[in-house]
């Protein structure tokens, strides 16, 4: 009688690891959904978005703002939501998350002035711009269809599409939450 006790306690300690068990298994598989759909925290590195976000601050980003993301991958598998102009974003340039902001969004006017020094206006916002980033714009009048214009507040500490060209609004990964 003794030894069916053992066994018994032991059946039910073993049925205890594995509830346990599972439960931190779908703890870990929903952990890694949240972060690769729905929600991520990034460490900031730099200063291309001062005063608004400050270098080594910590972003949340909801990923799941305009469309769902194709997982590994750098743009959205299913969109639902377009970007607007003033959105923190986060895409991929150069293999790296970066964060701007949405200055100008599909079909919207840019107009430029060379004198007394150069820049580019979209809607009210004003945006200096060096005279290679000038000549490399200049020629385009509106945002092309499915890009946005995607600058950094610090405009003189900023490498952005002033610099690389419009970023394509599929390859948008997510909106700025809270910093």
């Amino acid at each position: 009688m003794r030894y069916i006790r053992k066994n018994m306690n032991s059946q039910n300690l073993s049925k205890s690891n594995k509830h346990a068990l599972l439960i931190i298994c779908l703890g870990i598989f929903a952990g890694v959904l949240l972060k690769l759909f729905v929600i991520d925290f990034l460490h900031v590195s730099g200063i291309s978005m001062e005063p608004a976000i400050k270098d080594k601050s910590v972003l949340a980003v909801n990923k799941l703002h305009y469309g769902l993301i194709k997982p590994w991958s750098n743009h959205l598998l299913v969109k639902w939501r377009k970007v607007q102009p003033g959105d923190a974003v986060i895409y991929l340039y150069n293999n790296k998350i970066v964060v701007k902001r949405c200055a100008a969004v599909s079909g919207q006017l840019l107009e430029y002035s060379a004198k007394p020094v150069y820049t580019l206006k979209t809607g009210d916002k004003v945006i200096p711009l060096t005279k290679l980033q000038y000549l490399n714009l200049c020629t385009v009048n509106q945002v092309p269809e499915g890009y946005i214009l995607a600058v950094g507040d610090n405009y003189e500490h900023s490498i952005d599409s002033r610099d690389y060209g419009f970023v394509k609004e599929i390859n948008v990964l997510g909106k700025v939450l809270c910093r």
